[in-house]
Protein backbone atom coordinates (compact mmCIF):
# COMPACT_ATOMS: atom_id res chain seq x y z
CA UNK A 1 0.00 0.00 0.00
CA UNK A 2 1.62 3.17 -1.03
CA UNK A 3 1.14 6.51 1.30
CA UNK A 4 -1.19 8.18 -0.91
CA UNK A 5 -3.38 5.13 -0.99
CA UNK A 6 -3.25 4.56 3.32
CA UNK A 7 -4.19 8.60 3.28
CA UNK A 8 -6.74 8.27 0.83
CA UNK A 9 -8.48 5.61 3.21
CA UNK A 10 -11.61 6.16 5.12
CA UNK A 11 -11.58 7.07 9.21
CA UNK A 12 -12.93 3.89 9.68
CA UNK A 13 -11.28 1.62 7.60
CA UNK A 14 -7.74 3.10 10.25
CA UNK A 15 -9.53 2.04 12.83
CA UNK A 16 -10.69 -1.54 11.90
CA UNK A 17 -6.65 -1.98 11.28
CA UNK A 18 -5.60 -0.41 14.66
CA UNK A 19 -8.02 -2.66 16.29
CA UNK A 20 -6.74 -5.48 14.44
CA UNK A 21 -3.35 -4.50 15.52
CA UNK A 22 -3.90 -4.46 18.70
CA UNK A 23 -5.91 -7.53 19.34
CA UNK A 24 -3.33 -9.69 18.02
CA UNK A 25 -0.95 -7.82 20.50
CA UNK A 26 -3.04 -8.87 23.05
CA UNK A 27 -3.40 -12.19 21.59
CA UNK A 28 0.02 -12.38 21.57
CA UNK A 29 0.39 -11.22 25.07
CA UNK A 30 -1.81 -13.80 26.58
CA UNK A 31 0.08 -16.54 24.65
CA UNK A 32 2.91 -15.43 26.68
CA UNK A 33 1.85 -14.79 29.37
CA UNK A 34 0.54 -18.35 29.77
CA UNK A 35 3.47 -19.70 28.94
CA UNK A 36 5.76 -18.00 31.05
CA UNK A 37 2.94 -18.88 34.00
CA UNK A 38 4.72 -22.59 33.00
CA UNK A 39 7.89 -21.28 34.03
CA UNK A 40 7.09 -19.40 37.00
CA UNK A 41 8.67 -20.78 39.41
CA UNK A 42 12.12 -20.68 37.34
CA UNK A 43 11.58 -16.78 36.61
CA UNK A 44 10.96 -16.33 40.56
CA UNK A 45 14.30 -17.96 41.33
CA UNK A 46 15.90 -15.64 38.97
CA UNK A 47 14.48 -12.52 40.21
CA UNK A 48 15.35 -13.58 43.82
CA UNK A 49 18.36 -14.39 42.74
CA UNK A 50 20.29 -11.07 44.13
CA UNK A 51 19.14 -11.73 47.44
CA UNK A 52 19.77 -15.07 47.83
CA UNK A 53 23.89 -14.25 47.14
CA UNK A 54 24.04 -11.55 49.95
CA UNK A 55 25.31 -13.12 52.94
CA UNK A 56 25.22 -16.70 52.19
CA UNK A 57 26.12 -18.10 55.80
CA UNK A 58 22.38 -17.12 56.75
CA UNK A 59 19.60 -19.59 54.98
CA UNK A 60 17.04 -16.84 53.61
CA UNK A 61 13.48 -17.74 52.55
CA UNK A 62 10.15 -15.94 51.21
CA UNK A 63 7.26 -16.22 53.07
CA UNK A 64 3.45 -15.14 52.61
CA UNK A 65 0.97 -14.83 54.62
CA UNK A 66 -2.57 -15.50 52.95
CA UNK A 67 -3.65 -18.31 50.98
CA UNK A 68 -3.93 -16.94 47.67
CA UNK A 69 -0.36 -14.34 47.84
CA UNK A 70 1.68 -17.34 46.04
CA UNK A 71 -0.42 -17.87 43.83
CA UNK A 72 -1.20 -14.09 42.60
CA UNK A 73 2.30 -13.41 43.20
CA UNK A 74 2.97 -16.43 40.27
CA UNK A 75 0.39 -15.02 38.37
CA UNK A 76 2.07 -11.28 38.56
CA UNK A 77 5.43 -13.05 37.74
CA UNK A 78 4.10 -14.47 34.54
CA UNK A 79 1.92 -11.20 33.28
CA UNK A 80 5.79 -9.86 34.21
CA UNK A 81 7.43 -11.92 31.49
CA UNK A 82 4.59 -11.94 29.26
CA UNK A 83 4.62 -7.98 28.82
CA UNK A 84 8.82 -8.29 28.52
CA UNK A 85 8.32 -10.88 25.96
CA UNK A 86 5.62 -9.12 23.80
CA UNK A 87 6.98 -5.40 23.88
CA UNK A 88 8.74 -6.28 20.43
CA UNK A 89 5.92 -7.57 18.78
CA UNK A 90 4.25 -4.49 19.67
CA UNK A 91 6.72 -2.09 18.16
CA UNK A 92 6.54 -3.98 15.51
CA UNK A 93 2.51 -3.52 14.85
CA UNK A 94 2.69 -0.28 15.48
CA UNK A 95 5.35 0.38 13.16
CA UNK A 96 3.02 -1.55 10.66
CA UNK A 97 0.28 0.77 11.46
CA UNK A 98 2.06 4.05 10.97
CA UNK A 99 4.87 3.11 8.20
CA UNK A 100 2.11 3.23 4.95
CA UNK A 101 1.40 6.83 6.12
CA UNK A 102 4.83 8.14 6.16
CA UNK A 103 6.61 9.34 3.05
CA UNK A 104 9.97 7.45 2.53
CA UNK A 105 12.18 9.75 3.79
CA UNK A 106 9.81 9.95 7.14
CA UNK A 107 9.96 5.90 7.50
CA UNK A 108 13.96 6.34 7.25
CA UNK A 109 14.11 8.53 10.06
CA UNK A 110 11.73 6.90 12.70
CA UNK A 111 12.29 3.55 12.00
CA UNK A 112 15.78 3.47 13.80
CA UNK A 113 13.73 4.78 17.36
CA UNK A 114 11.35 1.76 17.03
CA UNK A 115 15.01 -0.04 17.29
CA UNK A 116 16.48 1.45 19.84
CA UNK A 117 13.57 1.57 22.36
CA UNK A 118 13.85 -2.33 23.45
CA UNK A 119 17.78 -2.15 23.38
CA UNK A 120 17.78 0.63 25.89
CA UNK A 121 14.66 -0.70 27.84
CA UNK A 122 16.38 -4.15 28.44
CA UNK A 123 19.72 -2.08 28.91
CA UNK A 124 18.26 0.03 31.98
CA UNK A 125 16.14 -3.47 33.05
CA UNK A 126 19.90 -5.00 33.36
CA UNK A 127 21.15 -1.99 35.13
CA UNK A 128 18.01 -2.38 37.73
CA UNK A 129 18.82 -5.98 38.00
CA UNK A 130 22.78 -6.59 37.87
CA UNK A 131 23.81 -3.47 39.38
CA UNK A 132 21.38 -1.23 41.22
CA UNK A 133 19.58 -3.56 42.86
CA UNK A 134 22.14 -5.89 44.46
CA UNK A 135 23.67 -2.59 46.34
CA UNK A 136 20.25 -1.84 47.41
CA UNK A 137 19.48 -5.15 48.87
CA UNK A 138 22.77 -5.07 50.83
CA UNK A 139 22.14 -1.76 52.37
CA UNK A 140 18.96 -2.71 53.92
CA UNK A 141 20.44 -6.45 54.43
CA UNK A 142 23.25 -4.47 56.82
CA UNK A 143 20.52 -3.90 59.27
CA UNK A 144 20.36 -7.84 60.05
CA UNK A 145 21.79 -8.53 63.59
CA UNK A 146 22.26 -12.14 63.48
CA UNK A 147 23.86 -12.51 67.16
CA UNK A 148 23.04 -8.90 68.93
CA UNK A 149 24.63 -8.25 72.25
CA UNK A 150 21.10 -7.75 74.11
CA UNK A 151 17.41 -8.66 72.96
CA UNK A 152 16.06 -10.90 70.15
CA UNK A 153 18.15 -11.35 66.44
CA UNK A 154 16.83 -9.22 63.81
CA UNK A 155 16.43 -11.70 60.77
CA UNK A 156 14.92 -10.61 56.79
CA UNK A 157 11.97 -12.96 56.30
CA UNK A 158 10.73 -11.40 53.31
CA UNK A 159 7.04 -11.19 51.82
CA UNK A 160 7.11 -12.61 48.58
CA UNK A 161 4.71 -10.95 47.17
CA UNK A 162 6.32 -7.37 48.28
CA UNK A 163 9.62 -8.51 47.08
CA UNK A 164 8.86 -9.38 43.73
CA UNK A 165 6.61 -6.22 43.30
CA UNK A 166 9.57 -4.14 44.41
CA UNK A 167 12.13 -5.90 42.11
CA UNK A 168 9.63 -5.76 38.80
CA UNK A 169 8.27 -2.10 39.52
CA UNK A 170 12.33 -1.19 39.56
CA UNK A 171 13.03 -3.41 36.33
CA UNK A 172 10.18 -1.63 34.61
CA UNK A 173 11.32 2.09 36.51
CA UNK A 174 14.96 1.73 35.05
CA UNK A 175 14.11 0.37 31.17
CA UNK A 176 11.15 3.08 30.70
CA UNK A 177 14.06 5.97 32.05
CA UNK A 178 16.15 4.45 29.49
CA UNK A 179 13.67 5.75 27.26
CA UNK A 180 14.91 9.74 27.42
CA UNK A 181 16.54 9.69 24.27
CA UNK A 182 14.04 8.33 22.32
CA UNK A 183 11.52 10.72 23.46
CA UNK A 184 13.62 13.80 23.02
CA UNK A 185 14.87 12.56 19.64
CA UNK A 186 11.36 12.18 18.43
CA UNK A 187 10.76 15.72 19.64
CA UNK A 188 13.80 17.20 18.57
CA UNK A 189 12.26 15.47 14.88
CA UNK A 190 9.22 17.24 15.19
CA UNK A 191 10.68 20.46 16.21
CA UNK A 192 8.99 20.70 19.50
CA UNK A 193 12.92 20.84 21.54
CA UNK A 194 16.34 21.92 20.49
CA UNK A 195 19.29 20.84 20.34
CA UNK A 196 20.93 24.36 21.97
CA UNK A 197 17.80 24.37 24.08
CA UNK A 198 18.52 21.13 25.96
CA UNK A 199 22.30 22.11 26.04
CA UNK A 200 21.39 25.59 27.62
CA UNK A 201 18.98 23.75 30.80
CA UNK A 202 21.82 21.22 31.34
CA UNK A 203 21.81 22.24 35.08
CA UNK A 204 18.48 21.75 35.09
CA UNK A 205 18.72 18.35 33.74
CA UNK A 206 21.05 17.37 36.19
CA UNK A 207 18.87 18.17 39.29
CA UNK A 208 15.88 16.58 37.69
CA UNK A 209 17.93 13.50 36.99
CA UNK A 210 19.22 13.82 40.68
CA UNK A 211 15.36 13.32 42.22
CA UNK A 212 14.30 10.74 39.58
CA UNK A 213 17.01 8.62 40.81
CA UNK A 214 16.23 9.22 44.38
CA UNK A 215 12.88 8.32 43.67
CA UNK A 216 13.58 4.95 41.32
CA UNK A 217 16.25 3.68 43.56
CA UNK A 218 15.06 1.79 47.13
CA UNK A 219 18.34 3.17 49.00
CA UNK A 220 19.23 6.10 50.48
CA UNK A 221 22.92 5.65 49.95
CA UNK A 222 24.77 7.74 47.64
CA UNK A 223 26.14 4.92 45.24
CA UNK A 224 23.27 3.14 44.42
CA UNK A 225 21.56 6.49 43.17
CA UNK A 226 24.86 7.36 41.23
CA UNK A 227 24.76 4.20 39.91
CA UNK A 228 21.39 5.46 37.90
CA UNK A 229 22.02 8.92 38.08
CA UNK A 230 25.40 9.04 36.02
CA UNK A 231 23.93 6.57 33.15
CA UNK A 232 20.52 8.92 32.57
CA UNK A 233 23.18 12.03 32.57
CA UNK A 234 25.13 10.42 30.04
CA UNK A 235 21.86 9.76 27.90
CA UNK A 236 20.81 13.29 28.38
CA UNK A 237 24.04 14.25 26.90
CA UNK A 238 23.76 11.42 23.91
CA UNK A 239 20.22 13.08 23.39
CA UNK A 240 21.53 16.80 23.10
CA UNK A 241 24.23 15.45 19.99
CA UNK A 242 21.51 13.09 18.60
CA UNK A 243 18.70 16.23 18.53
CA UNK A 244 21.16 18.05 17.08
CA UNK A 245 22.18 15.16 14.20
CA UNK A 246 18.44 15.36 13.67
CA UNK A 247 18.07 18.89 12.98
CA UNK A 248 20.98 18.98 10.66
CA UNK A 249 18.78 18.38 7.54
CA UNK A 250 15.75 20.57 8.59
CA UNK A 251 18.17 23.53 9.23
CA UNK A 252 19.82 22.69 5.55
CA UNK A 253 16.72 22.43 4.14
CA UNK A 254 15.33 26.03 5.97
CA UNK A 255 18.41 27.39 4.41
CA UNK A 256 17.94 26.37 0.83
CA UNK A 257 14.48 27.39 0.91
CA UNK A 258 15.69 31.54 2.00
CA UNK A 259 18.17 31.42 -0.61
CA UNK A 260 15.50 30.43 -3.39
CA UNK A 261 13.14 32.50 -2.49
CA UNK A 262 16.02 35.50 -1.88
Amino acid sequence: MTTAEFKSQPLMAHLIELRSRLLWSVGVFVVATAACYFFAQDIYGFLTEPLARINAMIPRRMIYTSLTEAFVTYLKVALFAGGFLTVPFMLIQIWLFMAPGLYPHERRSVWPFFVAAPILFVLGAVLAFWGVIPIAWKFFLSFETPQPGNGLPIILEARVAEYLSLTMSMIFAFGLAFQMPIVLGLLGKLGVVRGDQLARYRKWAAVIILLVSAVLTPSTDMFSQGALAIPLYCLYEMSIWLVKWLQKPADKGESEESYVGS
